[in-house]
């Protein structure tokens, strides 16, 4: 048996709408990609949504509105995927990393709170796995440390303290309690960025999607035409508006970006969402048999669902109580010999070269090499069906029992 590791669900749907899309002659930024941004603000309780080809476009897309840049710093987590922390270093901004907090895949609160200072402008929490992080915390440390802040545009001074940008790459579709009141992932951070690609949950081959909450004194209008023009070439209008009688002409505001989303991408997303609530449901199911299965054994397993989180069950991380390094990829190698794809998620910034050149070294985030050490990301995708599931488990489990 062959498993895969995430391979896209992709069904007839997606494919006539694909094809219908380009016998339109519109396969640009057009009136699906419209649409597609409408019914994602719908989904997360947002007023507005930005489609573009990438989240990591969506994250530095946010910090450039912000006027993020030099002389400022951004704090994110260790244990995370470079395109959490590559915007901040493409916006000029002094990246800060913190390390995780003990047996937690999310960062330590109380140093992230100790890391503000008068030059942090933004901190980027990571949804990892699809669990969304605990923003009560995060919300009150930037709270308590409101009186470092010092604005530097409009939307800093009506946020009036650091930006909360949460990195939700992973958790389309997640929702959290917060104060007691459940929220989506996408209503409850300032500023919030999907990812689409082709190993996500929710896909559109490549591409992401940005939403954020209502500030008091800015206009949403105004908000979402900055994001059209930061991810047009900064021209005044896109190609849809192009096409009314007369309106030719635009101007360019400024030099900026090409990061826009498509109709042929926003097809797929389309029709996804119109899958995506069965979706979801089949990836509860599954993590509900490797939890009851792997779990007993003393495994220790990111947990989706309790009281106050409803993940989107993108990840499920599977750490091997008292392992090294080398014998989780012994781990990872035997699973592969079984026909099993896993990987993990992640190697620390800490670890890779592009961080070690800005002087970042790993023995300054224990918690996060700890968390590393003996991790394997199981299959986890709705192609897999019940004899799929079961034989991973049983692969597993033979290769951890031994």
């Amino acid at each position: 048996m062959k498993i895969s590791f995430s391979p896209p669900d992709i069904s007839e749907m997606e494919i006539e709408e694909v094809a219908k899309t380009l016998q339109s002659g519109w396969i640009t930024t057009g009136p699906r990609t419209k649409e597609f941004e409408q019914q994602i603000a719908k989904y997360v309780n947002s007023e507005k949504a930005v489609c573009l080809n990438s989240a990591t476009a969506c994250l530095e897309s946010i910090l450039r509105l912000l006027e993020i840049g030099p002389g400022d710093e951004v704090i994110v987590p260790a244990y995370t995927y470079t395109a959490t922390a590559s915007p901040v270093v493409h916006v000029g901004a002094k990246l800060v990393m913190i390390d995780c907090a003990e047996e937690s895949f999310e960062m330590d609160y109380e140093k992230m709170e100790a890391a503000i200072n008068e030059h942090t402008k933004a901190v980027i929490p990571v949804d990892l796995g699809g669990v969304v992080c605990d923003y009560e915390k995060i919300f009150a440390a930037v709270n308590r440390k409101k009186m470092l802040f010092h604005p530097s545009n409009e939307i800093q001074k009506s946020i009036g303290r650091v930006c909360v940008v949460a990195d939700a790459a992973h958790a389309f579709g997640a929702k959290k309690k917060v104060d007691g009141i459940w929220k989506m992932c996408g209503e409850i951070a300032d500023f919030t960025s999907f990812s689409f690609h082709a190993v996500k949950n929710f896909t559109t081959a490549e591409g992401g999607a940005l939403t954020w909450r209502t500030t008091k004194n800015i206009d949403n209008e105004w908000i979402y035409h900055q994001f059209m023009l930061l991810s047009l070439h900064g021209q005044s209008k896109d190609a849809l508006a192009k096409t009314q009688l007369g309106a030719w002409e635009y101007d360019i505001v400024s030099p900026a970006y090409k990061c826009n989303m498509t109709d042929i991408m926003s097809a797929i997303g389309l029709m996804q969402m119109k899958r995506y609530p069965e979706m979801l449901k089949r990836r509860e199911e599954i993590i509900g048999k490797y939890d009851a299965a792997l779990k007993p054994l003393g495994i220790k397993v990111l947990d989706h669902y309790c009281e106050k989180n409803h993940s989107s069950g993108h990840l499920y991380l599977m750490r091997i109580p008292g392992i090294t390094v080398e014998q989780r990829n012994e781990v990872i190698i035997k699973m592969a010999e079984q026909g099993v794809a896993t990987n993990v998620h992640y190697k620390p910034l800490p670890m890779m070269t592009a961080y070690k050149k800005l002087e970042f070294d790993i023995k300054d985030y224990p918690n996060a090499f700890k968390q590393y050490e003996n991790e394997v990301t199981l299959p986890l995708h709705t192609c897999l069906t019940d004899e799929e599931v079961e034989y991973v488990i049983e692969k597993i489990v033979e290769i951890v029992k031994v």
